[in-house]
């Protein structure tokens, strides 16, 4: 600061305004500090669902001058809900000229009197930034837990979905021009089996909290029956809403983010875990809890590519700590879950198989998690342990089939669910 050109006054207004930024500093650091220590008693928004966004790899979609609309399965319920919006891989201005939300019914429909208009800071349109991710203004809707809610949204300029959500397992449609407000888009229209654009859902529920799972295809729900929300954290906010403990603890709601062909140390099928962190776990409204199952399409794809970084074992057992010390940062407890046998599918190896054990073996006896969910247990053979037991098979050795999914929800103990983080 070169004080030889002030006044005295001036002087005396730069000292009271370096006061009142360190005193206004310490009162915003104690705020922060206190969210991120009391995540259930800062935010009246929670998220109820949720997707994991990547880059388009296979060409992206056009949706320039069409509705888009999209369906997604809630968690938890609430009065109000708002809507986010994300053109994180983007390499151009986003706008969406009008957006509306509105309780689903059969196929495009929407069902009678539900339908509200989305704004974003009282105005009708937004323009999203390349890599930035926006949120609509609240709106009144009273959603029921384990809805299905239509988001509409009009693309008046160019629209290439070069983000999405690639295995989404649910039907959405789109058609051209702007229809954000009909009550059904035409039959004989386009449908689409991704999400674009559209990364979470909130609603209003104060004193409720969220789970985030955070994985791969197997948290992503491949191979579980489409349109049937049959996935592994499907059937955990089933259980959680249905247990009187955790409904008394106000533990609700279930953000499943998790990407198909993810990777802890590698990008490939979107970023690396690591590096798509702060946006999928960290950044979910009052998110309480994480449930962290990933590392077998590393272990799969080791044999075939031979990381050339080191004991790959070790190197993903820093990863999967990694992410516990930033995550009881922001006061979220950390549950691990162990590999499922993965024997007999197209990347099995024994040189893998023995890294799952060893990593496995670390999951259950460390100290880094505030406990661990053994999903290996539930759903392998006993009497071939290295591989799915039958019933539990999609059939490819690697996924579970619906009836796996609600077994690995079901070998989870909801009374971790009633704790605070112990880190």
């Amino acid at each position: 600061m070169n004080w030889k050109f002030r006044t005295r006054p001036e002087i005396f207004r730069a000292l009271a305004c370096t006061l009142f930024a360190v005193l206004l500093g310490g009162r915003a650091s104690l705020a922060a500090d206190n969210i991120a220590s009391h995540p259930g008693k800062s935010a009246p928004w929670v998220a109820t669902w949720g997707a994991a966004m990547l880059r388009s790899n296979h060409g992206a979609p056009d949706f320039s001058g069409e509705t888009l609309r999209q369906i997604v399965h809630v968690s938890v319920g609430g009065d109000q809900t708002r809507v986010w919006f994300s053109n994180r891989f983007g390499r151009e201005p986003l706008r969406i000229g009008s957006a509306h939300v509105a309780l689903s019914a059969q196929g495009s429909s929407i069902i009678d009197g539900s339908d509200r208009e989305l704004t974003f800071d009282h105005l009708t349109s937004i323009v999203i930034p390349p890599g930035a991710t926006v949120v609509s203004d609240p709106v009144a809707l009273r959603v029921p837990a384990f809805a299905n809610l239509a988001i509409s949204t009009y693309f008046p300029g160019m629209a290439l979905a070069s983000t999405e959500h690639t295995m989404a397992l649910t039907t959405s449609y789109a058609a051209g021009g702007n229809h954000v407000d009909a009550a059904q888009l035409d039959p004989a229209g386009a449908t689409e089996n991704a999400w674009y654009f559209l990364s979470g859902v909130d609603v209003y529920a104060p004193h409720d909290s969220a789970v985030v799972a955070f994985g791969d295809s197997i948290t992503d729900g491949w191979r579980s029956t489409a349109d049937q929300n049959r996935r592994w954290p499907d059937d955990l906010a089933t259980r959680l809403a249905a247990a009187p403990n955790t409904a008394k603890a106000g533990v609700l709601g279930v953000v499943n983010s998790g990407i198909s062909g993810n990777r802890v140390l590698l990008d490939g099928a979107g970023p690396n875990a690591l590096a798509r962190f702060d946006a999928d776990v960290l950044a979910r409204s009052n998110a309480r809890y994480l449930i962290v199952m990933e590392s077998v399409n590393d272990i799969g794809r080791y044999a075939r590519d031979h990381q050339p970084y080191g004991n790959l074992a070790q190197r993903l057992e820093s990863g999967l700590a990694q992410m516990a010390v930033q995550a009881h940062q922001h006061g979220i407890a950390v549950f691990a879950a162990t590999l499922t046998p993965y024997k007999g599918c197209s990347y099995y190896s024994p040189e893998g198989e023995v890294v799952r054990r060893q990593l496995n073996q670390w999951i259950r006896t460390s100290d880094v998690f505030d406990g661990v969910v053994d999903f290996a247990k539930a759903t392998r053979d006993p009497q071939h342990p290295l591989r799915f037991l039958p019933e539990y098979d999609s059939g490819d050795h690697l996924h579970p089939n619906d009836a796996g999914f609600k077994a690995m929800a079901a070998a989870i103990d909801l009374n971790l669910f009633t704790k605070s983080p112990s880190k």
